[in-house]
């Protein structure tokens, strides 16, 4: 059986040590992010079954992460831990993507139970197991892989997420502007040619000689997934 891997989000050392410790006794594998940018990458990066997100943290809110995420078509678990305890606040949380919310001070074995819970329903497919397609491309949100033809198809944190963002709505035009933003985040800022680099990658991943391209280019406006002639 594959380890569980989670992902602590805290400002707080302290807290995020002693989950850490708790949690590796138990057996989870965990790594740690003290921002919600160092969040935001390793969630890009890599697989994870579960993210323990404090509600506050030094640069934004863990209820503005789930709204990222949940933008970018992200489904990871996520457990809220904060001190707020106005119903608001809770639905807030929730109706922003988070699904379990925890409030502080909170006893190791509730959280716990909490965690367990909730990989109990990933682990029994009570998440959503949606699988994604055109043409011969299929994309499989659970596991995260992508395949064309039958083969598998390697790809990076950054690479999935645009393929989602485009394959959630294909044959429709996706401005360079929007695509940006729900994949690299608001508060982006650099060249926005790195988006031509990634798009340019996924090309070389998905499409070969002799196949339908997928990835269409529309000038001065973003990009669109859509079937289109074959590769020459």
């Amino acid at each position: 059986m594959s380890i569980h891997r989670l992902l602590i989000v805290d400002d707080d050392p302290e807290l995020r040590h002693f989950l850490r410790t708790e949690l590796e006794i138990e057996g989870y594998g965990c790594s740690e992010a003290a921002t919600g940018q160092q969040a935001l990458a390793q969630i890009r990066a890599e697989r994870w079954d579960l993210l323990l997100l404090d509600w506050t943290l030094p640069d934004f809110s863990g209820v503005e992460i789930c709204r990222r995420l949940r933008g970018s078509g992200d489904h990871t678990p996520v457990l809220m831990l904060t001190a707020r305890d106005d119903v608001r606040e809770r639905v807030e949380a929730l109706d922003a993507g988070a699904d379990d919310y925890l409030t502080k001070p909170f006893s190791i074995e509730e959280l716990l139970a909490r965690v367990r819970a909730r990989l109990r329903r990933r682990s029994n497919g009570t998440d959503a197991q949606e699988s994604l397609r055109l043409a011969d491309l299929e994309l499989t949100l659970a596991s995260r892989e992508v395949s064309r033809s039958g083969e598998p198809v390697l790809l990076s944190g950054r690479e999935f997420e645009l393929l989602l963002l485009l394959l959630r709505e294909p044959n429709r035009v996706h401005s360079r502007e929007a695509i940006l933003s729900a994949v690299w985040g608001d508060q982006w800022v650099g060249d926005d040619n790195v988006l031509d680099v990634y798009i340019r990658a996924l090309r070389r991943k998905l499409e070969r000689e002799g196949q339908p391209t997928l990835i269409q280019t529309v000038r001065g406006v973003g990009f669109m997934l859509k079937e289109g002639p074959p590769k020459t």
